[in-house]
């Protein structure tokens, strides 16, 4: 799976407003400025991301002296998935396509049912991994699982 860097910054600004809403100044807004100095995201990039992420109903913003974003709703409501498919779109396509609409004859037959599970396991992660999980740290069991085996942390294509 490739995320763009889009994608990145969308997930790591999203993660501030979660934060910050469980901060004890979480009844503010905080500015494009705030998120993209503490996540060092270029400022015009972001608020373009930003953009996309209030026309999805992810976020709420608020304009004037005491303006700014917050989340639209509780952390625990959003999902990882929610957040790339604002961005970027599905998950998984082929080619643009979704999985189930592209078709393979002979010897790549196996193909789609290959994307198709790989998207299976796609979202199995990132629908049930939350902002709030992020904010706080508290991975869900799946993740450590995942993470804790050394192997994982080993990419042959970055190697």
């Amino acid at each position: 799976m490739r995320l763009s860097a889009r994608v990145d910054y969308a997930l790591r600004a999203a993660s501030e407003l979660a934060a910050a809403a469980e901060s004890s100044t979480g009844g503010h807004p905080v500015t494009a400025v705030q998120l993209a100095e503490t996540q060092a995201i270029p400022p015009k990039f972001l608020e373009n991301i930003l953009g996309q992420l209030r026309r999805s109903g992810i976020i709420r913003s608020q304009r004037g002296p005491d303006g700014g974003y917050w989340l639209a709703k509780p952390a625990s409501q959003i999902a990882l998935a929610d957040i790339i498919r604002a961005i970027d779109g599905p998950l998984l396509g082929v080619r643009g396509e979704r999985p189930e609409d592209v078709g393979y004859s002979g010897a790549a037959r196996g193909l789609q049912e290959v994307w198709i599970a790989l998207r299976a396991s796609e979202r199995a992660i990132l629908e049930e991994v939350t902002l709030e999980h992020i904010a706080s740290g508290r991975l869900p069991e799946m993740v450590q699982r995942l993470t804790s085996d050394p192997a994982a942390w080993n990419s042959p294509t970055f190697s």
